[in-house]
């Protein structure tokens, strides 16, 4: 029988506490599979001809199905050392919340990566369903990070990261996220994990082949982490970056010495080139009409 777990947060991040219900490991309970294909239009971007430095945009049209997709939410914390990157990830979360409420509405499984948090989560339905999926033999090992792959990227990134806060007085760096920004749903078949090993053996368990990634940092976690695009890359999945959902960290006092806005696109347009084609979010609130339809059962004649 599930009970209500209380998980105290003052105790330890001077925070008020809150709750989470917590969850036997015979009641976990999964996701449905259920039919509807996600048309995704995909940009990405190729030297042509090779060796002339002419990048050239592509753009083309995939279809992936539902109950083989998941989205990945990197990161979207509740604070952040630089006090204006956590207010964009504030204005961020509260658009991020209604694609993932009608991707998940469609079917789409729901995966919270609020890293160095899951403490908060623990005993949790979401954190245990990630916690119990069987270990499955990753193609290559699954790293803890993945910095800078010279071998399919040049370094450095884009903007430079010296100094990567755009707040006027640059504050001491250190630690204030103690969970993920409140403004984020976490309901129904959702799970958590911060542990790309964890995150792999359940898209094995449960079918998945499809990553979209989306949230914070695109030069930093989104690239980087154990369940970030490079790794995602390297295990064979299908990934996509939700471009219009994500920031980069860059202070236009540094090189290239070009806008926020601009340095972010520019972290997009090198995953593009380098890693993996970019949507826009709207391609994920919405399936191939029909596509959702009952299926007739093998066992049931189809009416004419």
């Amino acid at each position: 029988m599930n009970r209500v777990l209380l998980i105290s947060v003052a105790a330890v991040c001077g925070l008020s506490a809150i709750s989470l219900p917590a969850a036997e490991p015979s009641a976990v309970t999964h996701r449905p599979a259920v039919p509807g294909v996600l048309r995704l239009q995909l940009r990405e971007r190729r030297e042509e001809p090779a060796g002339s430095g002419e990048v050239k945009v592509h753009e083309r049209a995939v279809d992936w199905q539902v109950a083989e997709t998941a989205i990945i939410v990197c990161d979207m914390w509740d604070d952040h050392h630089c006090k204006i990157a956590a207010q964009r990830v504030g204005v961020l979360a509260l658009r991020m919340n209604a694609v993932l409420t009608a991707a998940r509405d469609r079917g789409v499984m729901i995966i919270h990566a609020p890293s160095e948090t899951m403490n908060i989560y623990a005993g949790s339905p979401y954190r245990t369903r990630l916690e119990l999926a069987p270990l499955a033999v990753p193609p290559v090992p699954i790293e803890r990070r993945c910095d800078t792959d010279l071998s399919r990227e040049p370094a450095p990134l884009p903007v430079d990261r010296k100094l990567d806060c755009d707040d006027p007085t640059l504050d001491i760096v250190v630690r204030r996220h103690s969970r993920q920004h409140a403004a984020i749903d976490i309901i129904g078949f959702d799970g958590v994990s911060d542990s790309g090993v964890e995150i792999y053996n359940y898209c094995e368990q449960q079918g998945i082949k499809n990553i979209v990634l989306m949230g914070v940092h695109t030069n930093y976690c989104i690239l980087a982490r154990s369940f970030g695009i490079r790794q995602m890359v390297r295990l064979g999945r299908n990934v996509v970056l939700a471009r219009d959902l994500t920031d980069a960290l860059y202070d236009p006092r540094q090189p290239p010495y070009v806008s926020h806005a601009r340095g972010t696109e520019m972290v997009v347009e090198h995953i593009e080139r380098y890693w993996c084609p970019s949507i826009v979010s709207s391609d994920l609130t919405r399936v191939v009409p029909g596509s959702d339809d009952p299926r007739p059962s093998p066992n049931r004649p189809v009416s004419p």
